[in-house]
């Protein structure tokens, strides 16, 4: 989970241009692609028994469309998952959640079924997405599209005046989204006025639930987003700090996976996302490396607390969130049937906690969703769920693995593009860690200022060191980069 901050900064950094090294890192991009073996297409049996499914799928009697749901994502996505809706009570808030019905179009034991177990989760690349349904389920008949009649599990959550939830319901129903926003045009939309009241209550709901978050211990990173993307023929980097509208909406995400978390807990059958806590001498280790940084951890302040009043756009700030890094280990899935398992609390949640709100681009999703919509029906978990919940954490995992190689390996073959004719400048940079815990190494890791760049430094440095560093090499095809001071 991110801190989300009020400022939304883009830096473009100097592109690729389809000249020159582009077709290398066009070919290193691919390899990256054939390595892991990543296909945007699907085996023939798996687009033949999607077509046919969409097209015979019966939506549930249940109608609920007229509720003024809209969804906000990222500008131009079309697999989007989730619906909001927000409305005063008497004494709080009364919020709508539809969730994709991606069950809807997934027989059990089929052939879009194995394969989306076998691809885990939708891996978003910088020269394409490998998704994890085929594209007629997940952006088109399971996708929330605005102004289009959808199947989709409605979760409705009753909050108090200060967004505690006081009940839960869970049900299939039909759906239709009123609009597709961005985040952006949620954002202003807010901000000046016009929004309806079900889109301006998200930031009274948003910010009412990020107050329980820091009073039940919540931690988060606060650092930019760096997002890789292609245009006019270039790639650029793009670092910009989220708007306060996705930390709002984050929040109705994040209450939705707990409330999943604890009907499974009661009933006995799921899968948890778990992450445990720090323990005692990671915490010593963390304070001892942010002392030396020069951002101290006062010892009454809580962890979460501190991490939050961190600044990014400080050079010492910004290696103390690296730090962090540290904190956050451990994170996996945990499946139970017939006892909720002794471990189950997600430490940066501060609760136990689930993933149920993107069925179309994480497998695990699509069973949380029937597991709890049985469980609150009152009917036993289907025997397809519940023979499949002891494999998820090995899929999850290998998904996650996958999806994490993509970013790394992409990111390190467009730093090394962007900056494959600069070798011999000089560029100003924050030491962001060094590979010991007093402060000081021979070498290190830094971020430049202008390009965003992570990359590895020679020389001696510490943490949280503004320093210039001289550019000694870059190699696309392996991704690496090395300064030295």
């Amino acid at each position: 989970m991110t801190q989300h901050q009020h400022a939304r900064e883009h830096i473009v950094v100097p592109s690729v241009a389809l000249t020159g090294q582009m077709d290398l890192l066009a070919s290193t991009l691919q390899k990256i692609r054939d390595d892991l073996e990543l296909s945007e297409g699907f085996p023939a049996e798996v687009d033949a028994e999607a077509a046919p499914t969409v097209a015979a799928v019966m939506l549930p009697a249940d109608d609920l469309t007229a509720i003024e749901f809209v969804t906000i994502d990222p500008d131009g996505a079309t697999d989007l998952d989730q619906a909001v809706h927000i409305a005063r009570s008497a004494d709080g808030f009364v919020v709508s959640y539809a969730i994709a019905d991606v069950p809807l179009f997934v027989p059990p034991g089929g052939a879009v079924d194995a394969e989306s177990r076998r691809r885990g989760q939708t891996i978003y690349a910088p020269d394409g997405r490998i998704p994890l349904h085929p594209t007629v389920i997940s952006e088109g008949a399971a996708s929330l599209l605005a102004g289009e009649i959808r199947s989709a599990f409605v979760w409705r959550f009753e909050l108090d005046a200060a967004t505690r939830v006081t009940a839960t319901t869970l049900h299939r129903a039909r759906v239709r989204s009123r609009r597709q926003l961005s985040y952006a045009e949620a954002q202003a939309s807010i901000d000046d006025g016009s929004a309806p009241e079900s889109l301006a209550l998200l930031k009274a709901v948003g910010l009412g639930r990020l107050a329980l978050e820091r009073e039940r211990g919540g931690a988060s990173l606060n650092l930019p987003d760096e997002e890789i993307s292609f245009a006019d023929g270039r790639y650029l980097l793009v670092r910009r700090s989220p708007l306060p509208v996705e930390g709002w909406n984050a929040q109705v995400s994040l209450m939705t996976g707990m409330a999943a978390a604890a009907i499974m807990i009661e009933g006995g059958t799921g899968i948890l996302r778990t992450m445990p806590s720090p323990d005692a001498e990671t915490l010593d280790d963390f304070r001892n490396r942010v002392a030396a940084i020069g951002c101290p951890w006062p010892a009454e302040q809580p962890y979460g607390e501190y991490l939050r009043g961190l600044d990014s756009a400080n050079p010492k700030g910004l290696a103390a969130i690296n730090a962090a890094g540290s904190l956050f280990r451990g994170a996996g899935y945990t499946a139970f049937d017939g006892e909720a398992p002794a471990e189950r609390l997600q430490a940066a949640v501060a609760a136990p906690y689930a993933h149920t709100t993107a069925p179309l681009r994480r497998l695990v999703d699509r069973f949380v969703l029937v597991t709890c919509e049985a469980l609150v029906a009152g009917r036993a978990v289907p025997e397809w769920v519940r023979e499949a919940l002891p494999t998820l954490p090995k899929l999850m995992g290998k998904s996650d693995g996958v999806a994490s190689a993509v970013d790394r390996q992409s990111l390190d073959a467009i730093e090394a593009a962007l900056l494959v004719d600069r070798v011999g400048e000089v560029f100003d940079s924050v030491v962001i860690s060094v590979k010991i815990g007093d402060g000081r190494a021979a070498a290190g890791v830094i971020q430049l200022t202008d390009p965003v760049v992570t990359a590895r430094v020679e020389g001696t440095v510490a943490a949280g060191q503004s320093i210039r560093a001289t550019l000694v090499s870059a190699d696309i095809a392996t991704g690496a980069v090395v300064f030295r001071v």
